[in-house]
């Protein structure tokens, strides 16, 4: 990962402004998982650390964009860039990190770069997905994550497939664990969400569900509701919630066990990833690790 890191740090400073050097030092580093993805899979190869930068790169830009749109104050426990610099700042520092990715990106085999570049177009429509669908109580599940697969999904998916093709390996096995654990990753997230306390998510709790975000639990929740309760939870979506109205909906998901139902789904898409990479016992930690967050 230090190799990751002094990329990071020279596609940044190659950016030639301190005004860009400055803001990028104020972003947290995060768990750098699709880094350490592409690091396992190709570790033999020359060039996988600076994938491995581009990649991360290319999802700090979508983080600070995502900030913006969610007018966020916080990323990861530390005020975000929208919070301190303002969000046309923000939206600019994300556009040069995108536009520096792709400048690197073409050192790689078409096939490479296409693979990452096509990933970030999908992450935009998921993005665009996601706050339209904030604009009312969303209770199709499918929606839901045909959205989470291209917004949070599908750089993990490109990460995986474009190191595998990389090393000449099962690039469409790699590809199919990279999409499962995305998908995981993030429904463990929603759990999170709720389950967790502010300091441990280092943003108010139930945050998504004031955003506008139905996630899983709470499509859940609505299917099982009865018709009183299926109002009350439609009229409680999109804004702040008293500590009785959080109690309130905390208790109906324990009464239907929605938050256990969606660790079910992510479970088995976990199990589905660590099956079709049996062999690799390492990218088998990564999921097994991941899917221990939850409680």
């Amino acid at each position: 990962m230090q190799r990751v890191e002094k990329e990071i740090a020279r596609l940044v400073a190659e950016c030639d402004y301190d005004e860009v050097t400055r803001l990028f030092e104020m972003l947290s580093g995060g768990k750098r998982l699709r880094a350490k993805l592409i690091l396992k899979i190709a570790d033999s190869h020359e060039m996988a650390p600076l994938l491995a930068a581009i990649v991360e790169l290319i999802h700090a830009a979508s983080l600070l964009h995502d900030d913006v749109i969610d007018e966020a104050s916080l990323r990861r426990g530390v005020p975000s860039v929208n919070a301190t610099d303002g969000s046309k700042t923000a939206v600019m520092l994300g556009d040069i990190l995108y536009s520096k990715a792709f400048t690197e990106l073409v050192l790689f085999d078409k096939d490479v770069a296409r693979i990452i570049a096509s990933s970030v177009t999908a992450l935009s429509k998921g993005e665009m997905m996601d706050v339209k669908m904030a604009d009312e109580f969303n209770s199709d599940e499918k929606l839901y994550l045909d959205m989470l697969y291209l917004k949070t999904a599908t750089l993990i998916e490109a990460a995986a497939e474009a190191s595998a093709l990389l090393v000449k390996k099962d690039s469409k096995a790699h590809a199919l664990y990279g999409r499962n654990l995305g998908l995981s990753f993030q429904i463990i997230d929603d759990i999170l969400d709720i389950t967790a306390d502010e300091k441990t998510l280092g943003k108010p709790a139930m945050n998504d569900f004031v955003e506008g975000k139905c996630t899983l639990p709470y499509i859940y929740l609505y299917e099982l509701l009865d018709t009183a309760d299926k109002e009350k939870l439609v009229s409680l979506h999109a804004k702040s919630l008293s500590d009785a109205d959080t109690t309130w909906i905390k208790e109906k998901m324990k009464e239907y066990k929605t938050v256990e139902k969606s660790f079910v789904l992510a479970s088995e898409l976990s199990n589905e990833a660590m099956k079709v990479m049996s062999d690799d016992k390492e990218l088998v930690a990564i999921l097994q690790t991941m899917i221990k967050r939850s409680y």
